[in-house]
């Protein structure tokens, strides 16, 4: 399958993806790691922050070929301070960094190389529509393996590693911290999924 046969489609997320969201954080890969709590209520507090504007990150429905894939959301570092303290506590975090948070929606989708092609797309995109973002840091947690894996083969390389506090409390805090510096002027080549 070249690259050119997968193509992602990044939406602003509005109230009416609540559900689709919803079913995905509730899907056991999906769950495993973000562990969030699915209520109505839940799903309103935690992403409709992005839809009003009052939280300073940007979340995404992404679509594979027009159909809803998964999720994907972008956020200056520098807007959560608590974070960047975290971070730059053990690893350069350049002005001007972004991160993004991710995962593949449905299970049929994952091991296949999909997750990484869609951190590619999202990499040119950010490149196209934050010019002034010098890099993406993306802290993992360690038994995440497929996420920090998708991480690399989009090319980026990790740069520390180190407790950072966990999203699920199953998991120790040790986190891998990878980046990709977007100012380098290279640029990424969309990533073709293993078939």
């Amino acid at each position: 399958m070249s690259a050119d046969a997968v193509t992602f489609e990044f939406v602003r997320t509005t109230r009416e993806f609540f559900p689709q969201l919803q079913r995905w954080l509730r899907e056991p890969h999906v769950a495993r790691f973000w562990n969030h709590d699915t209520a109505d209520a839940d799903i309103e507090r935690d992403f409709g922050g992005s839809i009003d504007g009052t939280e300073p990150c940007e979340d995404f429905l992404v679509r594979r070929d027009g159909l809803p894939f998964g999720f994907i959301q972008r956020y200056r570092i520098a807007d959560y301070p608590e974070d960047l303290a975290l971070l730059a506590a053990l690893v350069e975090i350049p002005p001007g960094s972004i991160s993004i948070d991710y995962y593949v929606g449905g299970p049929q989708h994952t091991g296949q190389g999909l997750g990484t092609a869609m951190i590619s797309a999202f990499v040119a995109k950010c490149r196209a529509d934050l010019p002034d973002a010098t890099a993406i840091v993306v802290p993992v947690v360690v038994p995440n393996r497929a996420s920090w894996r998708a991480l690399e083969k989009a090319g980026f390389r990790r740069v520390g590693e180190g407790y950072l506090p966990p999203d699920n409390p199953i998991d120790d805090g040790a986190h891998y911290i990878s980046r990709l510096d977007l100012d380098e002027g290279r640029p990424i080549h969309p990533v073709s999924p293993a078939r």
